[in-house]
């Protein structure tokens, strides 16, 4: 298994999920999102999707844009979720897509040397992702309830790390779903690659004293 830092604090949102601000809920991303690359997050994937997310294909890449700005001028990674077309476009860093969004064997020959992001749920999703080499780590969730995926499914506790790693799966492993400060150190118990969060980040109102949990 190749070792991926850049895994390591990796924050997912879209505009969708600042509707607790006040406010442009594009311009209040911007915003988190630079202070999340100030406070030392590793890598961010643009993820404008679900219920309040924007719908106008040309406002979407340009608020995708000035994410990707800001990752550049940080040296992180900037990864979109499944919009192909968006990531081809902008020639992000990589792409991330779950088992029901495009399939994985049709991104990989657009991708090539590029970073793919693959949602597992289950050993068999995890054992059958293992076979390609192209694809560079699985997102593995949702580890915990959480509420800002609509589509995330039922929580699978922190030992799902333990039972892939047992099992000798050789991706990399980010944890993601529902992950807070309250279960964070549960979580790191079990040696994930990469945690992912929303709302952790979205949410907080002191990001100095959020990414040390990591």
């Amino acid at each position: 298994m190749h070792k991926l830092p850049f895994l390591k604090r990796y924050f997912v949102a879209g505009s969708q999920d600042c509707q607790h601000l006040n406010g442009n809920n594009a311009n209040n991303l911007l915003h988190i999102l630079e202070n999340a690359l100030n406070a030392g997050i590793t890598c961010f994937q643009f993820r404008e999707k679900g219920k309040n997310s924007l719908r106008d294909p040309d406002t979407i890449s340009a608020l995708a844009q000035d994410c990707q700005k800001l990752c550049a001028k940080a040296k992180v990674p900037f990864i979109i979720n499944n919009d192909v077309a968006l990531a081809l476009k902008l020639n992000a860093d990589g792409i991330h897509v779950g088992q029901s969004d495009t399939p994985v064997v049709d991104i990989i020959p657009l991708f090539k040397n590029k970073i793919i992001g693959l949602s597992c749920q289950t050993l068999a999703q995890a054992q059958l992702a293992d076979r390609y080499p192209e694809i560079s780590y699985l997102g593995v969730g949702p580890i915990f309830s959480t509420n800002s995926k609509e589509d995330a499914g039922n929580a699978l506790h922190p030992d799902i790390i333990r039972q892939l790693k047992s099992a000798h799966i050789r991706k990399p492993l980010v944890a993601i779903g529902g992950i807070s400060l309250q279960n964070i150190h549960a979580l790191k118990a079990t040696n994930p690659d990469g945690i992912a969060v929303i709302s952790m980040i979205t949410k907080a109102h002191d990001l100095s004293r959020i990414i040390p949990y990591w």
